[in-house]
């Protein structure tokens, strides 16, 4: 039997906290854990893309699950990004997750290898054979070189815990595709920011956001309003967030995010090498772009947001 879920609502992919000699700083990243969810937000992923995943060791990795095991307390679902660069390595991070008690993994495609289709399939087969956990995949070609293509579910519609489809590609058409390819075997999630109201239009039930770290209400407040059909009162928060949106689709997106995430107040704007900071005039332009936005920051319509106190 298929593991039951209720994913949907926004999903910010969490920033990993550093201090300034770039160790791990597990209390920060809690409080942004659950900071996120007093703002309203449906879910966490951790240890994701802008989780910087690849640039944890395993011991930090599992020290990232625990605290976000705590922190949420059931109170919104938490999946863990599995990115590793061996089929065994990432069976084992699997694992970890379980033991650790999370509610669920988000499984990329093998890293660096950019493997053919039966090659991406058979390392999410593996992995998600490997756990009672349910099992979202991740496709985000742009970035990782690996198409999760309709075909590609197609052959893993089998595989029980296999629950979930997360889109970064942009192409919105992939939900159609799917849905014609396997109906509603899965759920889908949109991963890409500026491409949301329409990636809901066409069938999402989620949003893993980026952008959302620094503005968990306006994401999740646009989000609902998409989902219940109110895009007249979607479209002017989509217009005022699009530039801020666009850059969950930059190659240096988690710099872009975490300074962003920075300016709110939020967490610190520190990134682990190979990715470094921001280029000076590259700084200058997101700050100037977030000192706009602020300027004219709307206010959002009731979609019955839950704010904690």
């Amino acid at each position: 039997m298929s593991p039951r879920i209720s994913w949907e609502g926004v999903f910010p992919a969490v920033t990993t906290q550093f201090r300034d000699d770039l160790s791990l700083d597990i209390d920060a990243t809690a409080g942004v854990m659950d900071r996120l969810i007093r703002d309203g937000v449906s879910g966490l992923i951790i240890c994701g893309s802008v989780g910087e995943n690849t640039s944890l060791e395993r011991k930090e990795k599992i020290a990232i699950m625990e605290a976000a095991k705590s922190v949420a307390a059931g109170r919104v679902p938490v999946l863990c990004g599995i990115a590793e660069f061996t089929t065994a390595f990432a069976v084992e991070t699997a694992k970890e997750a379980s033991r650790v008690g999370i509610d669920g993994i988000m499984v990329m495609p093998a890293l660096v290898y950019s493997s053919k289709p039966h090659e991406t399939a058979a390392h999410f087969r593996a992995v998600a054979c490997a756990t009672d956990l349910p099992v979202m995949l991740y496709n985000n070609p742009p970035i990782y070189k690996n198409d999760v293509t309709p075909d590609i579910l197609v052959s893993l519609a089998d595989v029980e815990t296999v629950v979930c489809f997360k889109d970064s590609s942009g192409d919105t058409r992939r939900f159609i595709d799917t849905r014609n390819k396997v109906g509603d075997r899965f759920v889908l999630f949109a991963g890409l920011d500026d491409v949301i109201v329409e990636s809901v239009a066409m069938g999402a039930a989620g949003w893993v956001s980026g952008m959302s770290n620094a503005f968990p209400r306006e994401g999740e407040t646009l989000f609902r309003l998409a989902k219940q059909g109110r895009f007249a009162e979607a479209m002017p928060l989509y217009e005022w967030f699009m530039p801020l949106l666009h850059l969950d689709a930059r190659p240096d997106l988690v710099q872009c995010i975490k300074l962003c995430e920075h300016i709110m107040g939020r967490g610190t704007w520190l990134t682990r090498p190979p990715r470094l900071a921001l280029l000076p005039h590259e700084k200058a332009e997101v700050e100037a772009m977030m000192a706009a936005a602020l300027k004219v920051r709307p206010a959002l319509p009731d979609v019955g947001l839950k704010i904690a106190a």
